[in-house]
């Protein structure tokens, strides 16, 4: 197991490479920005980086201060620096027109995200400032259709679109006709990268998203290192990797309204239709701290494209429904392997340390996913419901799942195994320890 997991570490850092921006720099305010918290800075936004463009790419700084701004769509070869704070113009008619994007696994055209960049290569966001994209009550999150976040009888929410939107994509409308954005209540994402190679986000900090925070969609080569998440509204995913390959994310800070590192690949028809995984990607050295997270590492449930080779270690849980989550069901198809767990803490844990699940909001269908082979080693953990909680189909089985050199205390239960291969070594649970222990089937340990 760990020597096939540093292998898979190996590949996943001979290939991730910063982006290579050119030696230049262009400050946001000789493009007539001000940073008053007042001024609209959307032109000069779009204007310093078609200049940069222009020039062959570089450097944008944008310096202390509050800087208003619409949708910031990249092009290769810039870096966005942030010194001060980008703060988004909550108004959805700013981010048309519509560009293609993904809506919870499934491709269309909608608002734009509210810094996208499309096929580009040697991409960057950095500094030390602050990106906010303005969501809240009153804002974004009423679409969600929550009267948690802000929803009141008579208000419209997504609820119609999302289901417009998963009729289409099961019919097989062509993309170009799935045109949603005005008149429509889908989120976009905060940060998109789409199509693109050979990028990296680092050092700033995220608040206030739409909906999921950092969403790499089909791209190569991202390095995500030493960024703070703090967006707790209605699925504020922290990183959202979705088809993409060889990607590293590290040294992050997460206080998130749903999971924080969460793994996709495209949902049903449209992930099998694009059929594209997302593979070889390693979550080392973070910490989620938060009492709304729903999950540590989460893999799912739009995973129809299939997801591989994913480590990680050394990571921080604390106060999380769930540390390592699985989640799936028999519409999706797709699989699940090589997952590995390792080094890892889990304090406080709300539900499940450990949860597979392959009747995931009970959807039902004939694409039978596989999951098999995951792999937990060293973990600590306090907390739960559950230490394990494992549900595959009876036709459908949960296959070799080991546990080794583990321990976890304070859960109510144990073991919840049901349709599935879980194999034990030197794990201690609740004061029990399993030296070597193999169950098939279903088993209940309390």
């Amino acid at each position: 197991m760990e020597e096939l997991a540093k292998k898979i570490e190996e590949e996943i850092l001979n290939h991730v490479r910063e982006p290579e921006i050119p030696n230049r720099e262009v400050n946001l305010l000789d493009f007539g920005a001000r940073g008053d918290e007042r001024t609209d800075c959307s032109e000069s936004f779009k204007r310093a980086i078609e200049e940069l463009s222009k020039q062959g790419g570089g450097r944008l700084i944008v310096p202390e201060g509050v800087f208003l701004t619409g949708p910031i769509h990249l092009k290769s070869n810039i870096e966005l620096h942030v010194k001060g704070t980008i703060k988004f113009i909550p108004d959805p008619e700013r981010y048309l027109p519509v560009v293609l994007t993904r809506f919870e696994g499934i491709e269309l055209y909608n608002y734009s995200p509210l810094v996208y960049a499309l096929d580009c290569k040697n991409v960057a966001i950095t500094g030390s400032g602050v990106l906010d994209g303005s969501a809240d009550n009153e804002h974004w999150w009423p679409w969600k259709g929550k009267k948690d976040f802000g929803w009141k009888e008579g208000l419209p929410n997504q609820q119609e679109d999302v289901k417009k939107l998963k009729e289409m994509a099961e019919r097989g409308t062509p993309v170009e006709e799935r045109v949603f954005g005005k008149g429509h209540y889908l989120r976009p994402s905060f940060v998109q990268f789409y199509r693109c190679r050979n990028v990296l986000v680092e050092d700033v900090k995220i608040i206030n998203s739409p909906m999921w925070c950092v969403h790499p969609v089909l791209s190569e080569n991202v390095i995500i290192r030493n960024i703070e998440i703090s967006s707790t509204g209605p699925n504020n995913d922290g990183i959202d990797p979705e088809s993409c390959k060889y990607m590293l994310i590290e040294k992050c800070r997460f206080d998130t309204g749903d999971d924080s590192v969460v793994i996709k690949s495209g949902r049903d028809a449209d992930g099998r239709r694009i059929g594209v995984p997302s593979e070889y990607i390693l979550v080392r050295d973070n910490l989620v701290i938060s009492q709304a997270s729903h999950g540590g590492l989460v893999i799912g449930s739009e995973m129809s494209g299939g997801v591989r080779n994913v480590v990680a270690r050394n990571n921080v849980y604390m106060n999380v429904e769930r540390a390592l989550r699985l989640k799936t069901n028999s519409r999706r198809g797709g699989y699940m392997e090589n997952i590995f767990f390792i080094d890892n803490v889990a304090v406080n844990v709300s539900e499940e340390v450990i949860r597979i699940n392959l009747r995931y909001d009970n959807e039902e269908g004939e694409y039978l996913p596989v999951v098999r082979s995951v792999f937990v080693k060293n973990l600590k953990a306090t907390g739960g419901k559950y230490a394990l909680r494992i549900e595959g189909l009876e036709n459908d089985y949960v296959k070799d799942i080991l546990i080794s050199d583990t321990i976890m205390e304070g859960a109510k239960i144990s073991v919840l195994l049901e349709f599935g291969q879980l194999g034990m070594e030197n794990v201690i649970m609740n004061g029990s320890r399993f030296e070597k222990l193999y169950i098939e089937g279903r088993a209940l340990l309390k």
